[in-house]
């Protein structure tokens, strides 16, 4: 196997769960294990590893400093997520920079190898945290309870020495799979956004309280599922995704007091978005009120569309001899970067189209080829 195969091999037991698919949350034993094989990996490179006060590890290659070319990925996972999201990225990175080094390149720039924390959100509701955080486009105030991001915060000596930025990524999509390419570049992230909906009725006896008395909010979320779906199907592109559903207190014999759900929407636009958010409240405070309940929505975490450097794209494309460039409806720390910096994104082609499923995969081959198209790029930026 090459050298990316026996990293990816490495991870393959890490977090794995027997629901299926990889669970490896942000702040977890799955990824702190992870972490800690980043840096034995990224230390036996000759690179030397630090962590931000943000949760971050950054692998730098000689003295770190200003417009320094970096690359990376994310190390954590949705419940039972694929085991290439984030993960191939990091592992191209270290082979494409260790390939770099052995051969004997030296870079007239910095070059660093990023792992950025809790990516997914999938344990506080904030998408590319590390990455938001080190920006500052999240407050601090957020994760005032965690102590592993104690004083965290924009970071000048992280992200602020970032002259240009590339992340390789599987495709979450068919796009390239279609093409029958197996490498590309991203020209945009549709916007999106998370929000969380609380649904409030009446608890109650479940054997005592008739049908025709009861203020359900179960039966309301459910009503409230089926409207969403009914909104997002009327906007051209749009998708709106209900992932986690809880009924408070959750007993078998109760009729619960409230249900708590997660709503993700995403569209072309900022404003596609928002309109279809609006829809969703009215006709969600309508159909709760049609089982007496109460309904409420607050937004949890925001990005709007994102536009890729198109010079650094067309940079880039050159480099690689042409390859297929193609928008993505999944977010990345990329995005949050693109704000500040040049940014790019590889993709490498997933035959299934799936993401966030163990079903998401990619040939040998083609991950052998993402190593070496990033290993061209690093070289060519850092020369």
């Amino acid at each position: 196997m090459s050298a990316a195969l026996d990293l990816l091999a490495e991870l393959d037991d890490v977090g794995r769960d027997p629901r299926g698919g990889w669970s490896r949350p942000g702040f977890g034993d799955a990824v702190a294990a992870m972490q800690h094989w980043f840096t034995e990996h990224a230390e036996a490179i000759g690179l030397d590893v630090v962590r931000d006060r943000n949760g971050n590890l950054w692998a730098w290659w000689g003295e770190p400093a200003r417009d320094a070319v970096v690359t990376g990925s994310h190390l954590d996972s949705v419940p039972g997520g694929g085991r290439l999201d984030g993960p191939l990225g990091v592992v191209s990175a270290l082979v494409a920079v260790g390939r770099l080094r052995a051969s004997g390149f030296r870079p007239r720039r910095p070059l660093a190898v990023v792992v950025f924390a809790e990516e997914e959100g999938s344990e506080l509701g904030i998408a590319c945290l590390g990455s938001r955080l080190a920006t500052g486009a999240v407050d601090p105030a957020v994760v005032a309870g965690v102590p592993a991001l104690a004083g965290a915060g924009a970071d000048p000596d992280g992200v602020g020495r970032i002259g240009r930025f590339v992340e390789l990524h599987v495709e979450q999509g068919r796009g390239l799979a279609d093409l029958g390419a197996p490498i590309g570049l991203a020209t945009r992230v549709l916007a999106h956004g998370r929000w969380r909906v609380r649904i409030t009725g009446r608890g109650d006896h479940a054997g005592t309280t008739r049908m025709a008395d009861r203020a359900d909010p179960v039966v309301a979320a459910a009503r409230v599922v089926l409207a969403i779906e009914r909104a997002a199907l009327a906007v051209d592109g749009a998708r709106a995704t209900v992932g986690r559903i809880e009924a408070i207190p959750g007993g078998t014999n109760v009729i619960a007091s409230a249900v708590e759900l997660t709503l993700d929407v995403r569209a072309d636009t900022a404003h596609a978005v928002r309109g279809l958010v609006s829809r969703i409240e009215e006709a969600g405070a309508l159909e709760s009120a049609r089982n007496g309940c109460g309904f409420a929505i607050e937004r949890g975490s925001w990005s709007d569309e994102v536009v890729f450097d198109a010079a650094l794209r067309d940079e880039l494309d050159a480099v690689l001899g042409g390859v297929p460039a193609l928008p993505t409806g999944a977010g990345h720390d990329a995005a949050v970067l693109a704000a500040l910096v040049p940014a790019a994104m590889l993709f490498v082609r997933n035959p299934t189209g799936v993401s966030h499923a163990q079903e998401e995969d990619a040939a040998d081959a083609d991950i052998d080829a993402g190593v070496d198209a990033l290993e061209r790029v690093l070289r060519h930026l850092a020369a």
